[in-house]
């Protein structure tokens, strides 16, 4: 009996064994995948969608110390649907396509225009689709946006669509707006979506300069500044009212909206001096707390309180400047904190009145007022979100250069 046991354990064993290491065909074989990191999604003929796959080579998604760029390749299928689109791709290549790597979708600004909320709606019930992958609306084709993302400083393009959007925690000109804070935002009765404002670096000036701007601040994607060799870039957000897209906002607006929604540890601006006319001085900001937020209503309308404090450090410096005066430093702080109320003021009344969006979530810090749900939602925040004040307080602390002082 113990014989034909210990035979029994040894053929069961074998039998895993050989399983677990033969090259036979399965669904997880690299062989019969084709994995797609990035998806584009644009207006085809005939109200059928133009969907755009980007792949490479299975073994380059999670390879490194190679010096060399993964090769990819871009296909294109038109379909019904994404769901259709993926079938037909899966037909024409002769392997199962794979959402699990996925970085990047994007969807070109005519479609998202139309809206996407069905879209997001079969990316988000594929099981296969992560909802960290980064949204990007592109203002020009999604398959042209993706054909030149270019990864010169990564060898990987997975590697670099993972890492684009991490200059957003020192600039603000653009922020983390992934599928899962997506869909979650245009389900919520409280708030609105927003994604990544892309485009090809086309080098357009921008006529939207102010007393109160500057030529960086009001660049977006396909009108910034940039020169060099063609590529995508990611400069500013797109605003969605639910699946629908309702505007844009350019890099100092969409640095309102991060300094708003604490999402940045630091920025750089050029504020008007106050001693030199048609003169900027360069100021490093980082929040000193986090902003606060108050709501209250006056005659069934929100009256909003924005409250925001920063420390600065002076970064422009003269050789006569004289940054270690107070009365100058306190100047400054003054410059700073006009220049940053007209900015947050702007963009709450841009966004609120113009797009009827409320991208910051404001709507959440008013649940508190209302006892039930059932009156929150009879109220119909976003519907009275448009006729909302704002109240916006700034104040900057500004101190001189750490490096250069008085010896």
């Amino acid at each position: 009996m113990k014989h034909l046991l210990k035979v029994f354990s040894f053929v069961v064993i074998f039998v895993i064994l050989t399983v677990s290491f033969s090259s036979s065909y399965t669904r997880l074989n690299l062989d019969n995948i084709a994995v797609v990191v990035a998806i584009g999604i644009d207006k085809g003929e005939n109200n059928k969608l133009k969907v755009s796959f980007q792949f490479t080579n299975p073994s380059s998604v999670s390879e490194s110390g190679s010096s060399e760029t993964a090769p990819t390749i871009l296909k294109s299928v038109t379909a019904s649907s994404i769901s259709s689109a993926i079938n037909l791709m899966n037909s024409h290549l002769g392997k199962e396509l794979t959402l699990a790597h996925c970085k990047l979708l994007v969807f070109s600004e005519e479609i998202a225009k139309e809206g996407i909320s069905d879209d997001i709606y079969t990316l988000m019930n594929d099981a296969q689709t992560r909802p960290s992958c980064n949204i990007v609306i592109s203002k020009c084709t999604a398959e042209y946006y993706i054909d030149n993302s270019k990864p010169f400083l990564e060898s990987l393009i997975s590697k670099y669509y993972e890492l684009f959007i991490s200059s957003n925690q020192f600039t603000g000109y653009t922020a983390n707006a992934t599928l899962g804070r997506f869909f979650d935002n245009m389900i919520c009765q409280s708030c609105d979506p927003y994604a990544i404002l892309g485009g090809i670096n086309l080098q357009i000036p921008s006529d939207s300069e102010n007393s109160f701007s500057n030529k960086e601040s009001t660049d977006m994607s396909n009108s910034s500044s940039l020169t060099g060799e063609t590529i995508s870039e990611n400069v500013g957000l797109a605003v969605f009212r639910e699946g629908t897209l309702v505007g844009e906002l350019n890099a100092i607006e969409t640095l309102a909206f991060m300094c708003i929604n604490n999402d940045i540890k630091g920025f750089l601006i050029s504020v008007p001096s106050p001693h030199v006319e048609n003169q900027n001085i360069d100021v490093y900001l980082t929040p000193a707390r986090n902003s606060k937020i108050d709501v209250s209503f006056i005659n069934g309308s929100p009256y909003i309180k924005v409250d925001c404090k920063f420390c600065a450090q002076i970064y422009s410096m003269t050789n006569d400047s004289n940054y270690l005066d107070n009365n100058v430093l306190s100047q400054i702080s003054e410059s700073c904190n006009r220049y940053l109320k007209h900015v947050f003021t702007e963009y709450l009344y841009k966004t609120s009145k113009e797009y009827k969006s409320d991208i910051n979530a404001i709507g959440k810090t008013s649940l508190k007022l209302f006892s039930t749900i059932s009156q929150y939602e009879n109220y119909g925040w976003r519907e009275h979100y448009q006729d909302s004040f704002f109240d916006v307080s700034v104040d900057v602390n500004v101190k001189s250069s750490t490096l250069l002082s008085d010896s």
